[in-house]
């Protein structure tokens, strides 16, 4: 879907670069993931790829063609979501849509994806009556709009409730299974871990790896198994080698004669895989 070659970027009056060469590509139908801490240059990527910074250095091609080729048609095809949700305040929810409706040639069943999303009962109250947990999800609404081919998503479920946050990565999970492509950023690694298919970690506005989540992890996981029991009234621990623990007698013998609690491998977590390639400390 996207080929981004050398992407170079500075801010016309910054002395040192946004963007310092990056490189990677969006397989269409795939869910990826842009992360980084706050500041690395994610959001500038976005507006770049969106057309909203032109003045880029570098390749970008959108479906084997040059970026820059694109005239507003290009719209018609994308669905953008970014972290501050912006309506017209003095509008009810139904008039912002029907507003950014006719922009488009093809648009989607709103009510259907309001309904879903809980804010169809509040469709005719104004904006500004709106929680911000509404805003929120009235601005994937307006993302969806337009049958997007390519949605990028900045933040969606931030400020929102676990059940609204479900339902809303339930929606994003559907759109992919219909063909749909995503280039999400989010801090929230709950998300990534859930939704996307393949990441990649920016840090000093340049990428550092990029591979799925289930890789990264056994890449920077420890192949172990904790198992917790109890023995003489007290809780213990004992760990054992992933790969060798079928031949391992101490195990077995564990399993045998002691209480267990629990059995898990030590997996590690997206969280700390963002500390480590990233390192998000000395961002602190």
């Amino acid at each position: 879907m996207f080929q981004v070659r050398n992407l170079t970027y500075r801010y016309p009056h910054n002395r040192i670069n946004t963007i310092k060469g990056l490189d990677f590509e969006i397989r269409q139908g795939e869910i990826f993931g842009l992360l980084g801490p706050s500041g690395v240059g994610k959001s500038t990527t976005q507006k770049i790829m969106v057309r909203l910074l032109r003045d880029y250095r570098g390749e970008i091609y959108y479906r084997n063609r040059d970026l820059k080729a694109y005239d507003k048609d290009y719209y018609q095809e994308v669905g953008v979501g970014f972290e501050v949700p912006v309506h017209f305040s003095k509008l009810t929810a139904e008039e912002n849509l029907a507003f950014f409706k006719k922009l488009y040639h093809n648009y989607y069943d709103t009510d259907t994806l309001m309904k879903r999303l809980g804010i169809y009962d509040d469709r005719k109250k104004k904006v500004s009556e709106f929680s911000k947990g509404m805003k929120i999800r009235l601005n994937f609404v307006r993302a969806m709009l337009n049958k997007p081919v390519m949605l990028f998503l900045d933040e969606p479920t931030i400020g929102l409730d676990p059940t609204n946050a479900r339902i809303l990565k339930n929606l994003i999970k559907e759109y992919r299974e219909d063909g749909g492509t995503v280039l999400l950023s989010t801090h929230l690694m709950n998300d990534v871990d859930e939704l996307c298919d393949r990441v990649a970690f920016m840090v000093n506005g340049k990428i550092t790896e990029t591979d799925s989540p289930q890789n990264l992890k056994r890449k920077y996981g420890e192949n172990k198994v904790l198992v917790e029991y109890v023995r003489h009234d007290a809780l213990a621990q004992a760990t054992f080698d992933l790969e060798t623990i079928g031949n391992n007698s101490q195990f077995f013998e564990l399993l045998k004669k002691e209480k267990i609690i629990s059995i898990h491998s030590k997996e590690t977590t997206l969280d700390d895989i963002f500390i480590k390639v990233t390192g998000v400390e000395n961002y602190a």
